[in-house]
C-alpha cells in the first residue's frame, strides 16, 4: 500500500489492525510520508470526531472497544435528573451500546438529548456506567417520540419519555401534515436563538396513540429495535428446507414433548426423562433436553447471521413479538411442532437419586415431538386431572418428567440458588389491544420443572465446552459489590432483621434472609431490594461463574431461536465434536468479546423497553381510575419524592414531594428517608402507605400519586403560610427557593 488512503480504506485497517493501530503505524502502513501525515493526522481527527474511533492518545482504536474516554451522545436524563448516553457513532448514539450516567461539575454546561460529548469512564462498570463529562463538543440534531398538537402556526410536540417536561415548537410547513393528537417522530432543527421552545421537524407520522399496537410501537422506536427484517434476510429464510438425517442420531422413537405457555408461537425446548436401569445408580434417573437445530439454517457470513447478531435476541410486549429470526424459522423450520421431523443438538443426562448430574452426552440428532403440551394442562395430569391428551402420556412421560424433577429440586436444595418471589405482572389484552385485565402470573410446578431441566442442560453445555477446551460465551452473574450488601444490610436492619457481616457472601445467606421475612410485611421490600443489590448478568467469553445461580460455570444453550448467545453455543458444539461446518468459524471466535458486549447491550434494550411498555399498559389501565385510592408500599426514595409500589397491579407511581405540603423535607441518602422539618413526618423504604392517584398518563407511563396515610395514619397536616414569623420565614424562603429553582430549569431550558 502506498499513497494517502481515504476513510473507507483508513476504517477497513484499523478495524484489523487494532493492536497496531498508531499514527505511525498507519503512516508505515500506506506509505504517508512528508506533508502528507499532516492531512492523514487530519484524517484520523475525522474519524473521531464522527464516532468511527474512539479517542485513545496515540493509539486508535475501534470504537466499539470502549477506551477510558469516549465519544458519546445524550439520550436522556433519569428520574434524578442526571444525563444519560450512550456510546456514539456516524449516526448517532448506538442503541445497543452501554449506557453511561454523566456525572458533572457545577461549572459543566446542561446536556440535552443529541448533545455529544467526551466522558472518562470511571472503573465501576454499573449499568448504567458512570462517567465523568470532560467537554461537551458539540450538538447533534435531537430526535423524540411525541405526541402532535396542532395550533394556529404549526404546533407543538409534548415528549413520551416519562420524566421529560420540555415540548418542543413546530414552526408552520415542518408538521408533515400530522394531525393533532398523532404519535410522531421529530428532529431538532437549527435554532435562531437561545430564547423560547427548541424548533422540531416531523419525519415521521405514527398514527393514533391509543390505537391496539401503539404502546408497544413507542417502545420499539424509543429504544431503537430493529422491527422490520430487511428483504434478503426474509429471502434466505423463505429459501430454507428441512434438513436430512444424515449423519444425526436418529432419536424419533423417544417420546419427547414440548411444554410451554399457551400463546407461545415457537417451541424450541423438548423435554424427556425415565428411570436409569443402570443397577449401579439405584434410583437415579435420565433426563434428555433436546433444543431445535438453529445453527443448521442460520450459518456464519449469512445474511441471517448478521441480522441475528445485530438483533441479539427476541423482544416480547403484551401484543407483539419483535423476534430474532424471521417467522419462516422461528415458528415453523426451528420450531419442534408435535409430529414433525426436526433435527436438535440434545443432552442425556445420567442424574442420581438426589439430582445430582453423575455424565452427560451430546448428540446432534433428529427429533419428533410427541406433543405440544401447555403449563396448566401438565400441571393439571400431575395432579389427577389429565384431559383427552395428557392421559395418554401420563405413565410414560409426565409422571417420570415429574419423578426426576423432584431430584433436581433437592439438589437445588442444596446448591441454595437466590430464592427471590417477586411474581412476575401478566398483562391481558383484548383483540382491540385494549388491557383487559392486569394480575400476576400463576407459578405452577410445570414451570419449575422446565426451569430445573434448562439450567441442567445449560450447565452441561458450559462444562462440556471447558472439558474440551473451546471458546464459548458464558453468561456471567458476578457478585454483588460490596456498598450494595452494606446498602441491603441497612434495610434490613432497619426492618427488623439480620445479615450478618464478616463472611464470605454466598447466596445461603441471602435466603436465610428472605425466609426470615416470608409473610411479613417487609417480604417484597426485602426481595426487592435484594434483586437491586444483584450485579445484572451479562455474556462474556471468559468464565467468571453465576453468583445468583450458585453455579461454577454456565451458558445459555437452550433458546437459540430467541437469542444470540445460544446460537454461539450451539455452533461451539458443532466445532467441538466435528459435527459440521456450520460451526464456530474462527473469524467468530476472533471477535467473540465484541459479540458478548453487543448482545449483551441488546439484551437490556430489550428489558428496558419491556418494561417501559409495561408501565404505559398499566397507566392506560389506570387512567379511568383517577382519584381512587391504593394501598401500596415504598419502593424508592429520591430527594423529589418516594417511589410507591401499588398492592393491586405492582404499578410504581411517583408522590413529588412539592405535593407534601409547604414544609422543607430533608433527603437522607444513606437512610434513604425524607423527614419533614415542620412535622417530623419520615418516609423510608417499605412503609406502608395509602396514596390517592392523581394523575396517569399512558404515553410516558407515568403514574403522579397523592400521599394519603402512612402506616394505616392519615398524612400529618403542613405548616401553613402566615402562622407566626418562624412559618413567616420558612414560607419566604421556600418561595426564594422555588423561584430559585425555577430560574435554574429555565436557565438549563435555554442552554439545553
Amino acid at each position: 500500500m502506498t499513497g494517502l488512503p481515504d476513510l473507507a480504506a483508513l476504517r477497513a485497517w484499523i478495524a484489523e489492525n487494532p493492536d497496531l493501530a498508531t499514527g505511525r503505524d498507519i503512516a508505515r502502513a500506506f506509505g504517508v510520508k512528508g506533508a502528507d501525515r499532516a492531512t492523514l493526522r487530519r484524517m484520523l481527527d475525522t474519524l473521531e470526531e464522527d464516532g468511527t474511533l474512539a479517542p485513545r492518545g496515540r493509539l486508535r482504536r475501534e470504537a466499539g472497544r470502549l477506551p477510558p474516554v469516549v465519544l458519546a451522545e445524550v439520550t436522556g436524563h433519569d428520574a434524578a435528573g442526571e444525563a444519560l448516553a450512550r456510546p456514539a457513532g456516524r449516526d448517532g448514539a448506538d442503541p445497543a451500546g452501554p449506557r453511561l450516567r454523566i456525572r458533572r461539575d457545577a461549572s459543566d454546561p446542561a446536556l440535552a438529548p443529541g448533545d455529544r460529548i467526551l466522558a472518562r469512564l470511571d472503573a465501576d462498570k454499573g449499568d448504567p456506567r458512570p462517567a465523568r463529562l470532560i467537554r461537551r463538543i458539540g450538538r447533534g440534531a435531537r430526535r423524540l417520540l411525541g405526541l402532535f398538537r396542532a395550533g394556529p402556526e404549526g404546533g407543538r410536540i409534548l415528549p413520551v419519555e416519562k420524566g421529560a417536561e420540555l415540548e418542543w415548537r413546530v414552526p408552520p410547513g415542518m408538521t408533515a401534515g400530522a394531525q393533532d393528537g398523532e404519535l410522531v417522530e421529530a428532529e431538532e432543527v437549527e435554532r435562531r436563538g437561545r430564547a423560547g421552545l427548541p424548533a422540531a421537524r416531523i419525519t415521521a407520522r405514527l398514527g393514533d396513540p391509543a390505537a391496539p399496537r401503539a404502546v408497544s410501537l413507542i417502545a420499539i422506536r424509543q429504544h431503537g429495535i430493529p422491527d422490520v427484517f430487511p428483504p434478503e434476510v426474509l429471502a434466505e429464510a423463505e429459501a430454507e428446507t428441512p434438513p436430512p438425517l444424515g449423519d444425526r442420531e436418529d432419536l424419533r422413537h423417544l417420546p419427547f414433548v414440548t411444554i410451554d405457555p399457551a400463546d407461545a408461537r415457537d417451541h424450541d425446548d423438548a423435554v424427556l426423562a425415565h428411570p436409569d436401569d443402570d443397577p449401579a445408580n439405584p434410583g437415579g434417573h435420565i433426563a434428555w433436553v433436546a433444543i431445535a437445530d438453529v445453527a443448521a439454517h442460520v450459518r456464519p457470513g449469512t445474511a441471517l447471521d448478521r441480522e441475528a447478531r445485530a438483533r441479539g435476541n427476541s423482544t416480547y410486549f403484551p401484543d407483539r413479538v419483535v423476534p430474532m429470526l424471521p417467522e419462516r424459522l422461528s415458528a415453523d423450520l426451528c420450531s419442534l411442532l408435535e409430529g414433525a421431523d426436526r433435527p436438535v443438538i440434545a443432552v442425556r443426562m445420567k442424574l442420581d437419586a438426589q439430582g445430582r448430574k453423575r455424565a452427560h452426552r451430546f448428540t446432534r440428532a433428529m427429533i419428533r415431538s410427541r406433543a405440544s403440551l401447555v403449563y396448566a394442562e401438565v400441571q393439571a395430569a400431575a395432579e389427577g386431572a389429565a384431559n383427552d391428551r395428557t392421559a395418554p402420556l401420563l405413565a410414560e412421560v409426565i409422571a417420570p418428567l415429574y419423578a426426576a424433577w423432584r431430584a433436581l429440586a433437592a439438589a437445588r436444595t442444596q446448591r441454595q440458588p437466590l430464592e427471590l418471589d417477586l411474581p412476575e405482572r401478566k398483562i391481558v389484552l383484548d383483540p382491540e389491544g385494549r388491557v383487559v385485565s392486569v394480575a400476576f402470573a400463576e407459578r405452577l410446578d410445570a414451570h419449575r420443572l422446565i426451569e430445573e431441566f434448562m439450567v441442567l442442560a445449560n450447565v452441561a453445555a458450559a462444562e462440556e465446552l471447558v472439558r474440551l477446551r473451546r471458546p464459548l460465551l458464558f453468561r456471567v452473574h458476578e457478585e454483588p459489590k460490596p456498598e450494595k450488601i452494606d446498602a441491603l444490610r441497612q434495610v434490613a436492619e432497619a426492618s427488623g432483621f439480620t445479615l450478618a457481616k464478616g463472611q464470605v457472601l454466598q447466596t445461603r445467606h441471602l435466603n436465610a434472609l428472605l425466609a426470615a421475612a416470608q409473610g411479613s410485611d417487609f417480604d417484597e421490600l426485602l426481595n426487592l431490594t435484594t434483586l437491586r443489590s444483584m450485579t445484572q448478568a451479562y455474556y462474556h467469553p471468559a468464565n467468571f461463574g453465576h453468583f445468583g445461580l450458585a453455579l461454577g460455570s454456565y451458558a445459555h444453550f437452550t433458546s437459540p431461536i430467541r437469542r444470540y448467545a445460544d446460537l454461539v453455543v450451539h455452533r461451539a458444539l458443532i466445532t467441538a465434536h466435528g459435527w459440521g461446518p456450520d460451526g464456530l468459524s474462527a473469524a467468530e471466535i476472533e471477535r467473540l468479546e465484541d459479540t458478548a458486549e453487543h448482545i449483551s447491550g441488546t439484551e437490556r434494550r430489550s428489558m428496558a423497553a419491556e418494561r417501559d411498555t409495561t408501565d404505559r399498559y398499566l397507566a392506560a389501565w389506570l387512567a379511568e381510575r383517577v382519584g381512587a385510592e391504593f394501598a401500596g408500599r415504598i419502593s424508592g426514595v429520591a430527594r423529589f419524592g418516594v417511589f410507591v409500589k401499588l398492592d393491586e397491579t405492582g404499578a410504581d407511581g411517583l408522590v413529588p414531594v412539592r405535593s407534601l405540603g409547604r414544609e422543607f423535607f430533608r433527603y437522607d441518602p444513606e437512610a434513604q428517608t425524607l423527614r419533614g422539618e415542620a412535622t417530623g413526618l419520615t418516609l423510608g423504604l417499605g412503609q406502608r402507605v395509602t396514596v390517592r392517584l392523581a394523575e396517569a398518563v399512558p404515553a410516558t407511563g407515568g403514574l403522579v400519586l397523592d400521599l394519603v396515610a402512612v402506616d394505616d395514619r392519615p398524612r400529618p397536616a403542613g405548616p401553613r403560610p402566615g402562622k407566626g414569623p418562624a412559618q413567616g420565614r420558612r414560607a419566604g424562603a421556600l418561595r426564594a427557593r422555588d423561584g430559585k429553582l425555577r430560574r435554574r430549569v429555565e436557565r438549563r431550558r435555554r442552554d439545553g
